[in-house]
């Protein structure tokens, strides 16, 4: 059985598909992850025209140092199953990831997970293609566990706040901002996915917000998603990319004061003892286990 590729998803950009200017700005961006959108940011009478673009942008463009993905229309459409088909078979060499939104079970993830098989052995690919899918309704926030672990294609859960609010039917005020709600209003919602999630052994990502023009208020739900262990976070727009890739990085201070600790450790374990004070604290295997993440994500973005 494929390993899981580890990816960086610092900062997940959304781009129309059925726009080339705006695919050629994102292939130059400093996202690590794009994805062309047949979804919501496309038209009914233009999505069949947009697969063709996706596939011309996913194969013209120089998408280099950065994870090629499609958003697909959701599988209780008319156009899901050929976006698939039309993508992979136009496409697959520049794909890496296909998302599936408004996943409601483990047996969606199926379906695509056997279709795109299909199309593997029909193509003679040797490069499994990814998925990932949004958690954005109620039902699927009930099954989350079961659909981290429904596929071994399967990378990340991402949360589609937008679409979640109208299922749960959270008042509009409340989505954009602050709204006088005592906490965060997405803290368990983001604590489920992210539980659910590593405990797959898969990546959690924070989704959208709106208003691209407040930097602050973008800042600080990158922060929080970050906090509880969550990878990155979607950008709708190219100015909140340089806003989410600090937050989702570890410093250089972190990264070699990791790397120290960890050696530390190590040295000490060779000696037969379970805990060894490094800098004036105390530091043992729980400790190890938590700079772990940060040298992770370290080797990924190659500090």
């Amino acid at each position: 059985m494929q390993e899981r590729k580890k990816r960086l998803r610092r900062v997940e950009l959304a781009v129309p598909a059925s726009n080339e200017r705006m695919m050629a700005k994102a292939a130059g961006s400093k996202a690590d992850f794009v994805f062309l959108d047949l979804e919501d940011a496309v038209a009914p009478k233009a999505k069949v025209e947009a697969r063709g673009k996706a596939v011309e942008a996913l194969k013209s463009l120089d998408w280099s140092g950065k994870t090629r993905c499609v958003r697909i229309n959701d599988l209780g459409t008319e156009w899901a199953f050929e976006d698939i088909i039309t993508v992979v078979e136009g496409a697959h060499q520049h794909l890496d990831v296909i998302m599936i939104p408004k996943v409601m079970r483990g047996s969606d993830v199926l379906f695509v997970d056997t279709l795109l098989g299909q199309l593997e052995k029909k193509l003679k690919i040797d490069r499994r293609i990814g998925l990932e899918v949004l958690i954005e309704e109620v039902e699927a926030m009930i099954n989350v566990e079961e659909i981290a672990r429904s596929s071994p294609r399967l990378e990340a859960l991402i949360y589609g706040v937008g679409d979640f609010s109208a299922s749960q039917g959270i008042d509009l005020g409340a989505v954009y901002g602050p709204n006088g709600y005592p906490g965060d209003i997405w803290h368990y919602g983001r604590h489920k996915i992210t539980i659910a999630a590593r405990a797959a052994g898969i990546d959690a990502v924070d989704g959208p917000f709106g208003n691209f023009k407040d930097a602050a208020t973008y800042s600080e739900e990158c922060r929080r998603a970050k906090m509880i262990g969550m990878v990155g976070k979607w950008a709708i727009h190219p100015a909140q990319i340089d806003q989410a890739i600090p937050v989702f990085s570890p410093s250089q201070a972190d990264v070699d004061a990791a790397r120290a600790m960890t050696k530390a450790y190590r040295e000490a374990e060779a000696q037969g003892l379970g805990a060894v004070v490094y800098n004036g604290e105390m530091i043992d295997a729980a400790t190890i286990r938590l700079v772990k993440n940060i040298i992770d994500k370290a080797d990924l973005i190659g500090m």
